[in-house]
C-alpha cells in the first residue's frame, strides 16, 4: 500500500520540478528580451567573425585543407563549422557559471537553493532557455553563411550534423556545471575551467586542420572531444556522411558527455553541500 502511495508522490514531485524548469526558461527569456540591443550586437559579432574568416580564407593555400567525402572545400567552408561550434561552446560553457554568479551578486542564490527544489532542477533550469536558444542560434548562423557566402553544405547532412551537436551538448554543459561548482566555492575561480577549455579548443582543429600540428600533438588532438564534434559535423555537412559513417564519433561523444556531465553534477553537489555546511552560501 505504501509503495502504491509513494509512486504517485514521486510522479507529482517530478511534474512539479518540470514546471519549475519552464519557469526558469521563461525568466531567462524575459531577461534576455528586455535587453534587445544584445541581440543586435550579437548579430553584428557573428557577421564580423564571418567576414574576418572570409578574408583569411583568401590567403590560405587550398591544398592545405582536408577533403571530406572526396570533396574539396574552401577555407570558409572548413572554418564556418568551427566558428559555429566555438560560439556554441562559448555560450554553453559560460552560461551556467555566469547564472550562478549573477544569483550570488543579486543575493538570490541562497533563496533559490533553500527552497524545496532539487539541485539538478536548478542546474537544468539555469540552462533551459539556452538548450533551445544556442542550437537554434548556431543553426541560423550556419544557414545565414550558406545564403550569404554560398557555402557548399549538403542538406542531407543537416540531421546528422544536428545529431552530432546534440551528442556534444552534454559535454559542454558538463564543463559548465564544473565551472558553476567552482564559482559556488571560489566565487571567481571558474576562470581555470575556461583556460582548460581554451587549450582544448586550440588543438581541436576548429579553425585550422589538425594535420598542421606536430605529429605527436595531432595524434592526441584526434581524441579531443571538440575535434570529434567538429570533424563529425564537417563530415556530415561537407562530405554528406551518413549516420553509419559518424556512428563511431557519436559513440565517443556520448561516452565523453556522460563522463563530463557526471563529474559536473557530482562537483556541483559537493560544492553546494560544503557551502551549506559552512554557512557561506549567501556570500559573494
Amino acid at each position: 500500500m505504501s509503495t502504491i502511495a509513494a509512486a504517485p508522490s514521486r510522479v507529482g514531485t517530478t511534474l512539479t520540478e518540470a514546471r519549475k524548469l519552464a519557469a526558469f526558461a521563461r525568466r531567462d527569456f524575459l531577461i534576455a528580451w528586455s535587453y534587445r540591443m544584445s541581440f543586435i550586437s550579437d548579430l553584428f559579432g557573428l557577421v564580423g567573425a564571418a567576414l574576418v574568416f572570409y578574408f583569411i580564407g583568401t590567403m590560405v593555400d587550398p591544398e592545405k585543407l582536408p577533403t571530406y567525402g572526396g570533396t574539396e572545400v574552401t577555407y570558409l567552408d572548413f572554418a564556418a563549422v568551427g566558428i559555429g561550434i566555438g560560439i556554441f561552446m562559448q555560450f554553453g560553457l559560460e552560461r551556467l557559471g555566469r547564472a550562478v554568479r549573477a544569483e550570488q551578486l543579486m543575493g538570490t542564490l541562497e533563496s533559490v537553493l533553500i527552497t524545496p527544489t532539487r539541485a539538478s532542477t536548478v542546474q537544468f533550469g539555469s540552462v533551459a532557455f539556452d538548450l533551445v536558444y544556442i542550437p537554434l542560434r548556431t543553426a541560423v548562423y550556419l544557414v545565414a553563411l550558406v545564403l550569404t557566402f554560398g557555402l557548399h553544405f549538403h542538406g542531407d547532412g543537416i540531421p546528422v550534423a544536428a545529431g552530432v551537436l546534440l551528442a556534444f551538448l552534454p559535454f559542454v554543459w558538463g564543463l559548465g556545471v564544473i565551472s558553476a561548482a567552482a564559482t559556488l566555492t571560489f566565487r571567481r575561480g571558474s576562470g581555470i575551467i575556461g583556460l582548460g577549455t581554451l587549450m582544448l579548443a586550440l588543438i581541436s582543429g576548429l579553425y585550422f586542420p589538425i594535420e598542421l600540428l606536430p605529429h605527436w600533438l595531432s595524434s592526441v588532438a584526434r581524441l579531443n572531444p571538440i575535434a570529434l564534434a567538429s570533424n563529425g559535423m564537417r563530415d556530415a555537412l561537407l562530405g554528406n556522411a551518413t549516420w553509419a559513417d559518424v556512428a563511431p564519433t557519436l559513440l565517443g561523444l556520448v561516452g565523453l558527455s556522460v563522463l563530463t556531465l557526471t563529474l559536473g553534477v557530482v562537483a556541483f553537489r559537493l560544492a553546494l553541500r560544503r557551502e551549506r555546511r559552512n554557512g557561506t552560501l549567501g556570500l559573494y
